[in-house]
């Protein structure tokens, strides 16, 4: 264990020299060379008091020279300081009179004195090393006073001397002059200060309650004095009534004695009470004290064993475990794994777009024409060039309702004689209208360009997915962990199982092998083979079985529910850690604050590949639906995330419960706009051009791209690098599924039959199949006691097993033999 560790160690030091080595050279050691010299601060501490206290002389000087200096400075730009014929009489000249000005007139008026006043405290710190107030909690309430001043000051003062409050506050005041009037302007000033010392300072108003219970303390006490004193009276009365009865009336003495005695009886009394309104916790641990003590006398053999509690590592203890074996680090067993190399990917197009200057005129005049031809006058058209189609935004002439260019949608493409136009009326956050017209030789998008983009090899995302280029031509990256499931729908040939590889080598692309695993299902066993090389490095599996990638139903039932147990034990470990997602939980446990001993591990994050969900919704159904809709409703926390993909989105395999749990949505083209609409909640699919065109909703908004193209033999040599490394041990088990087997027809029969079991099993004899709609119409009962019935019925052996659409076959061909068959199961005692 030793030799381990050191060598853990000398690596870890090698590393550490190297990543040292490597930023000293770089750009960004010398960035912060240069910004870390002292020089660089002292120098920009003095730029910050001087022009601090420059800003408020030209202020001061302002308030006496506005009248001169505010006509002839409005309007200037900076070029003014250097006019030689204008004069002003500022003391500062024109440079100060034109800060002032700023400062004063067009920004927040005489509060804007808080910005030189804090540049001075800011350059005192920096250049002398003095603390004069504290920065971040100065310039918070600086800036909240320094907005309200200005309305105030807006309010307070008008004509001649609007500048007191600046251009912020004058347009606050009138907008609210207009909407409440003066009135109405007074409260909301005076409500906003309100709100400004709350936030700020966070006043207490306990001192209105005191004195309201102080004052109703008082009253209470006046009002009870006198009654109290009569009472207090009245006991002593009758004390003295009751004695003169017991003792001899005549010994005067005698009774003052007893009447002593009795007022210090009610003393005594009156400790006890006070004694006893002890806190209950005392009395208790003394009574605790008392019995164990009590019991230890009487039974001498009594042995109490406490437990001993569970051992929780203090942060000086956690500190000493990072300080001698640093944090975890999940890529140690791997440490030599090297990310596939960018050369293995082809360059189909080199990236760059081709611009067909005589095909956009053409379009753009087209357009233009057609739109002439119903009456619609625009005022200005933009092209926006993509690698599949062109955006041509047009705004249209005031008056022209939306409505009439979106149903000009088959006039434009008959017009331009072109497949797949598409209007965006209006367009998310412009206000212009989107028309897009597929190119006539458009350009492939390789995979190779968006993994070799910067936009994703510096992407700070937990699982970065390169879907593709947008219309603009940028690189559109996305982070499944964020979606947090993915459904893909499109017609056979339009790119889907193109998508699903360009996601997959994404992921392969970034993430090492203890970061992340895929759990495949391929129903039509060939469009994921190829990653049956990665088995050991990525992919998950089942224990006992011999292929990690899933192409039987039966075993994507049995995977589907081991799943649902992974994320049942992960959010175990959640709760024991205290945390509330994956992110945390890998931190806290890579910090080693979580003992292995207790159960706790890495968790990698698993990601579920469905390449064709419509074959399992036909052949499962419920078995596979609600496994799904449970972990796509639940499994985002803890690192689990689906991507379902299918070639026939209808409303049957893409149910309600299906499409409210993915809330990210991928569309290749579809054949129909029904199918758009219940694959995106809009139309649009049916309108793309194919070939990799599609349209992603990540939720709000649907945006068009061109997927990333990557060719079989291209995963191929990615899946065959990976593979030739050195791997784990066997795939990533994942936890034993709990199916139901044929202990459940044994369980059925140590039961008790149905009642109607007899007369069920009479039906079912004489029609010669088994059928639950026969025995609920017969027996007017429901249909699930008619199903329990048929079940009880094949665990006792009347009928056979389910065969699909034919009908169960019936053991038993006569009444004679039935009556023996019903007395036999008398005699066991289940009937």
């Amino acid at each position: 264990m030793a030799v381990k560790r050191n060598q853990y160690k000398e690596e870890e030091k090698t590393k550490t020299k190297k990543s040292k080595e490597k930023r000293d050279s770089g750009l960004f050691f010398k960035l912060k060379t240069f910004f870390s010299d002292e020089r660089l601060h002292k120098t920009f501490g003095l730029l910050c008091i001087l022009f601090g206290l420059f800003s408020i002389v030209a202020i001061i000087s302002y308030l006496f020279t506005w009248k001169n200096d505010a006509s002839i400075i409005d309007g200037k730009s900076l070029g003014f300081i250097f006019d030689s014929e204008e004069e002003v009489a500022n003391w500062l000249g024109k440079f100060g009179a034109i800060t002032a000005h700023q400062f004063l007139k067009i920004w927040f008026g005489l509060s804007s004195v808080f910005i030189p006043f804090y540049l001075i405290l800011l350059g005192v710190r920096v250049l002398f090393k003095i603390k004069l107030l504290p920065l971040f909690k100065t310039i918070k309430i600086g800036f909240v006073s320094m907005i309200w001043f200005s309305i105030f000051f807006a309010l307070l003062f008008d004509v001649p001397y609007d500048f007191m409050g600046g251009l912020f506050g004058e347009q606050i005041i009138l907008w609210t002059k207009g909407a409440f009037g003066m009135i109405g302007s007074i409260f909301f000033v005076m409500f906003t200060g309100f709100i400004g010392v709350v936030v700020l300072f966070n006043p207490s108003f306990d001192w209105v309650k005191e004195r309201f219970e102080r004052k109703s303390e008082e009253t209470e006490e006046d009002f009870e004095a006198t009654p109290i004193v009569n009472n207090v009276l009245k006991n002593e009365q009758i004390q003295k009534d009751v004695i003169s009865q017991t003792i001899d009336l005549d010994d005067e003495n005698e009774v003052e004695e007893v009447a002593k005695e009795e007022t210090n009886d009610l003393e005594l009394e009156l400790e006890l009470e006070e004694t006893s309104s002890e806190p209950e916790e005392i009395k208790e641990e003394e009574k605790e004290i008392v019995e164990v003590e009590s019991t230890n006398e009487s039974d001498e053999d009594f042995e109490v064993t406490i437990p001993d509690e569970e051992t929780v590592l203090e942060d000086g203890e956690m500190r000493d475990l990072v300080k001698e074996f640093g944090p975890y680090d999940p890529k140690l067993e791997l440490s030599s794994y090297k990310l596939p190399s960018i050369d293995l990917l082809e360059d189909y197009g080199g990236g760059g777009i081709q611009m067909n200057k005589e095909e956009l005129e053409l379009n753009k005049n087209k357009i233009i024409e057609t739109l002439q031809n119903y009456n619609i006058e625009i005022s200005k058209i933009k092209a926006t060039i993509g690698p599949t189609v062109t955006l041509y935004e047009i705004v249209p002439a005031p008056g022209v309702r939306i409505s009439k260019i979106k149903n000009l949608e088959d006039d434009i493409a008959l017009n331009l004689a072109a497949l797949g136009i598409r209007i965006i009326a209006p367009m998310p956050g412009k206000g212009t209208i989107g028309i897009e017209v597929p190119n006539s030789s458009p350009d492939i998008v390789s995979m190779r360009t968006l993994i070799a983009s910067d936009k994703f090899q510096n992407s700070k995302m937990e699982l970065p997915v390169a879907l593709g280029k947008t219309i603009s031509n940028e690189t559109f990256i996305a982070d499944l962990a964020k979606m947090p499931h993915l459904l893909m729908a499109g017609a056979t040939g339009q790119g889907k199982s193109v998508g699903l590889n360009a996601i997959l080598v994404s992921l392969l692309y970034k993430k090492h092998p203890s970061q992340v695993k895929f759990v495949l299902v391929d129903p039509k066993k060939v469009e994921l083979t190829l990653f049956n090389k990665i088995e050991r490095h990525f992919l998950a599996k089942l224990p006992g079985e011999e292929d990690a990638i899933i192409t039987d139903v039966s075993k994507v039932v049995a995977t589907l529910n081991s799943l649902c147990i992974e994320m049942d034990n992960r959010y175990e470990m959640l709760k024991d850690a205290m945390v509330r997602n994956i992110v945390e939980y890998n931190a806290k446990f890579v910090a080693r604050k979580l003992n292995p001993e207790n159960g706790h591990e890495y968790l990698p994050y698993i990601v579920l590949v469905i390449d064709e969900f419509a074959d399992l919704i036909m052949t499962a159904g419920k078995e596979v639906e609600m496994p799904i809709a449970r972990l796509a409703q639940l499994a985002r926390a803890i690192g689990i995330h689906l991507i379902v993909a299918t070639q026939r989105p209808s409303v049957n395999v893409i149910t309600g419960i299906i499409k409210a749990n993915f809330p990210s949505r991928v569309a290749f083209r579809v054949t129909s706009k029904i199918d758009s609409r219940t694959i995106l909640d809009a139309g649009g699919a049916d309108q793309l051009i194919g070939r990799g065109d599609m349209l992603f909703s990540p939720g709000n908004e649907l945006i068009r791209l061109q997927c990333g193209f990557v060719d079989t033999p291209e995963v191929d040599a990615i899946t065959e690098y990976i593979g030739s490394q050195r791997a784990y041990p066997d795939a990533h088990m994942l936890p034993e599924p709990e199916l139901d087997g044929d202990g459940g027809s044994s369980k059925e029969l140590d039961e008790s039959l149905d009642p109607l079991f007899s007369d069920a099993a009479e039906i079912i004899v004489n029609a010669g199949q088994g059928s639950a709609s026969n025995i609920q119409r017969k027996l007017k009962i429901g249909y699930n006691r008619a199903g329990r019935i048929i079940d009880q019925m094949e665990a006792t052996g009347l009928i056979g097993p389910h065969k699909g659409s034919k009908p169960r076959e019936v053991y038993i061909q006569d009444v004679f033999a039935l009556e023996q068959f019903l007395q036999n199961l008398k005699d066991k005692g289940l009937l």
